[in-house]
């Protein structure tokens, strides 16, 4: 009892429980009730200043008593969110082998290929997993391949299903597809855990991943499966080749378009700007880029927007500048997101000219930049001001995280717009002082949207999860706004309004999979009801031992 994570309350057993268990005398004498034990425990993880210290001593308590640990997580969400997952967990990533204390879920090697389900009966420690989330270890955060230290991230994102969606934590199993790196650093560190080879690729690769997945369905036959932090190149191929037979999403892609898109629908309630009149300039195409453009352009088309007119409401920019149908070496996945070639001559810009983010805020017009280029500060002061003299206030979304990366600092945007700018970022920062008083920068977190996905994919038994169902995400994020937030001029929610929004988001997935014809739904209660009756709280069971 005292050793299962799950089951382990500390000094929380009654004296009747450690004489009914055999465990008296193996704890201080005192019963503490939870709420006691994490006021303990807070103060001790408090003790230590260090993020990344945190996250080790909060690993430590995830590892010893679970509940506990979600227990405190909720009660300072705001506070520890930020050391449990981005931007902290990007580090703890790095440092997974050096600070290693105990396992915790999968690891899939290639030594296992043949036998990957016979693993999965036999490490997983409980049978009733309806969520996993699944990372290969390549793509991690904005710091790349990480090995088997991307482990960390699927530990950190499941936690916050837990917390965020109620999700019980015997329901949840992380999983590293550890197929190598080619991180040299790691190959060569005599303390590196991960399979020490170079990665797989090709067919080899993708035979793991096959097999993975047939085993998962296999081994837990209502899965839902959230990908995490793969080569954009693998993410696309993992999304496409599994999306219809596998109730699954990748958050990078679609989490993230999910929340760029409320984010601007959010913008749009604040300055009452039409939504379907974006102009729209991503800068940035990876897998984020890839999947805001797809989410704006999908609703957009709802709009009514349709032909030259959808695909002008919205520019993509790489490293080599607009992208366009005449560009040499075109790879598939941004052929989807290109201009055609004529145009953007319409728009005056010349081939040196579309390398210019700044000239081509101007020469657009743009209303709306999303940054997804892990270009720390390329949002400069000459192109908030081109922004600010397109509209009266633009839309600045600086995402990528972690803090270092980001594409501009909020107080700098604001000061530069002449504080007109509605800006929201991909990490945390702190409120910025205006002359109207203090103004909180939203987290365009995707934790707003993807631990209500699950829950509504769970409850709802959906069989595949649609784009429409990541969209009713997005739209259901951005009503869950309050008047005092929009009023704030804030474009995201507070984080300690998780339970609550991670509740709407649900609601709104679950009941889209039944409109979509992909549920297995069929109970005469209320979608509420069930979603309300299956979430779960961190509070201390009763546990009895039957005579059977």
């Amino acid at each position: 009892m005292l050793r299962l994570p799950l089951y382990d309350k500390g000094t929380g057993f009654t004296y009747e429980e450690r004489r009914r268990f055999g465990i008296e005398g193996m704890l201080p004498a005192q019963h503490n009730d939870i709420e006691t034990q994490a006021e303990r425990q807070y103060l001790s993880i408090c003790f230590n200043p260090d993020p990344v210290g945190r996250h080790i001593d909060l690993s430590q308590l995830l590892n010893r008593n679970e509940v506990l640990f979600y227990k405190i997580l909720s009660m300072h969400l705001e506070e520890l969110m930020p050391v449990i997952y981005t931007p902290t967990v990007g580090e703890a990533s790095r440092f997974f082998s050096r600070v290693y204390r105990r396992a915790r879920g999968v690891f899939i090697t290639p030594k296992h290929a043949g036998h990957i389900e016979e693993v999965l009966r036999k490490s997983a420690p409980y049978s009733g997993v309806r969520l996993m989330v699944v990372t290969d270890n390549e793509a991690i955060l904005g710091i790349g391949d990480q090995g088997v230290g991307g482990m960390a991230i699927s530990i950190g994102k499941l936690a916050l299903y837990c917390v965020g969606a109620g999700i019980h934590p015997a329901q949840t199993l992380p999983i590293s597809l550890d197929v190598g790196t080619d991180n040299q650093t790691l190959l060569d560190d005599p303390l590196y855990l991960g399979w020490r080879h170079n990665r797989l690729r090709g067919a080899e690769y993708l035979a793991i991943v096959d097999e993975f997945v047939t085993a998962a369905r296999a081994v837990f036959p209502d899965v839902v499966i959230q990908w995490e932090d793969f080569r954009k190149d693998n993410a696309l191929m993992i999304l496409d080749r599994y999306r219809n037979s596998l109730p699954s999403f990748n958050d990078d892609i679609q989490g993230t378009g999910a929340v760029a898109a409320a984010c601007v629908h959010a913008a749009c309630r604040i300055s009452g700007n039409p939504f379907r009149d974006s102009r729209i300039v991503i800068y940035g195409a990876g897998a984020a880029g890839l999947g805001i453009a797809r989410q704006l352009r999908g609703q957009l088309a709802d709009t009514g927007l349709s032909g030259n007119e959808l695909t002008s409401a919205v520019i993509a920019m790489d490293s080599r500048g607009m992208i366009t149908s005449d560009r040499e070496r075109l790879d598939d996945f941004k052929k989807e997101l290109a201009w055609p070639a004529e145009m953007a001559a319409q728009l005056g810009l010349t081939q040196s000219d579309r390398a210019s983010l700044g000239k081509v805020v101007s020469a657009y017009k743009a209303t709306v930049l999303i940054g997804t280029s892990g270009q720390g500060g390329s949002f400069t002061e000459e192109i908030v001001k081109a922004m600010a003299a397109n509209t009266e206030q633009p839309v600045i979304l600086p995402m990528s995280n972690p803090t270092a990366i980001s594409e501009g600092d909020p107080r700098h945007i604001l000061e530069w717009s002449n504080g007109n700018a509605l800006v929201a970022t991909g990490s945390p920062f702190d409120p910025v002082e205006t002359s109207d008083g203090p103004r909180r920068i939203g987290q365009a977190n995707n934790v707003f949207v993807f631990p209500g996905i699950g829950l509504g994919a769970i409850v709802s038994g959906a069989t595949e999860i649609t784009t429409k169902m990541i969209a009713a995400s997005s739209r259901a994020l951005a009503k869950t706004l309050s008047e005092d937030e929009i009023q704030s001029q804030c474009l995201m929610p507070e984080v300690s309004r998780l339970w609550e929004i991670c509740g709407h988001v649900a609601l709104a997935v679950a009941q889209q999979a039944i409109d979509d014809g992909v549920a297995s739904y069929a109970d005469d209660d209320p979608l509420e009801a069930k979603i309300a009756a299956y979430r779960w709280l961190p509070e201390y069971p009763e546990i009895i031992i039957t005579d059977s």
